[in-house]
């Protein structure tokens, strides 16, 4: 994702190509094919004078698996979810005092 942004910042025709015609410009530049169940919204977000807020998937837990290595991690005391949650509130906090000072 960085190259691809990286190539939309340094490329006015690359970025219109990109939020235009997503999924052949990505699968162009990483080789890879894109499931198709899937849609994929490009949304040019370089306007500095607007604050982009996105609302993510909800996550369903309860049909969530760990793979073995995410199990050893948890079982070696690192725990991911809790330093991906403390992420989420940073940037939560951080979107309220954005909020609050517009």
């Amino acid at each position: 994702m960085k190259t691809l942004a990286q190539k939309a910042w340094e490329s006015t025709a690359f970025k219109e190509q990109l939020v235009n015609n997503p999924v052949a410009t990505i699968e162009q530049v990483t080789g890879k094919t894109l499931p198709t169940d899937k849609k994929i919204i490009v949304d040019d977000q370089t306007d500095e004078s607007v604050i982009y807020f996105n609302i993510p998937a909800k996550v369903n837990f309860d049909e969530l698996e760990l793979t073995e290595e995410q199990l050893e991690m948890i079982a070696g005391g690192i725990t991911p979810v809790l330093g991906a949650y403390a992420l989420g509130v940073g940037i939560g906090l951080g979107l309220c005092w954005v909020a609050s000072h517009i």
